[in-house]
């Protein structure tokens, strides 16, 4: 193969439509752009998000983010912290001690993440289906 042997696939070129050139071809007279109005006429513009003298779309909807309120009361936690406690039950007051969520919250949920390889008891928590599995194929239990 040699640079002058290269070409694009098949039906990677489009040819573009030849418009304004008589009826036969499909796109005469006013070339697609309708009888009248803004957009047939040469020169014929309104900005992107325009409509029509009604307040936009993007001005109508209020300028400030969203967040939850509830994601500051809630936390996740991987498999693998799930072995940093030494107590026998796992629960929230457990995991605040241990510096693993932060004092204020009030909903924890263990995700399906890292690797758990000791039994360990859960209680009061919530638990994805995958961490679930994962913590009862290690040999624990999870308390509802």
């Amino acid at each position: 193969m040699r640079l002058n042997e290269l070409s694009p696939g098949k039906g990677a070129k489009k040819v573009g439509k030849r418009v304004g050139r008589g009826h036969s071809a499909g796109q005469g007279k006013t070339s697609g752009s309708g009888q009248k109005g803004q957009k047939s006429r040469s020169g014929g513009f309104h900005k992107v998000g325009f409509e029509g003298g009604q307040m936009p779309l993007q001005r109508r909807l209020p300028k400030v983010g969203f967040r939850s309120r509830m994601a500051r009361l809630t936390a996740e936690l991987r498999l693998h912290e799930l072995e940093i406690p030494t107590a026998d039950v796992i629960d929230m007051d457990v995991l605040k001690a241990a510096n693993l969520v932060p004092a204020f919250v009030t909903k924890v949920k263990v995700i399906k993440s890292g690797e758990i390889k000791k039994a360990v008891k859960l209680k009061g928590l919530a638990v994805t289906k995958g961490a679930r599995a994962e913590i009862e194929k290690a040999g624990g239990s999870i308390e509802v």
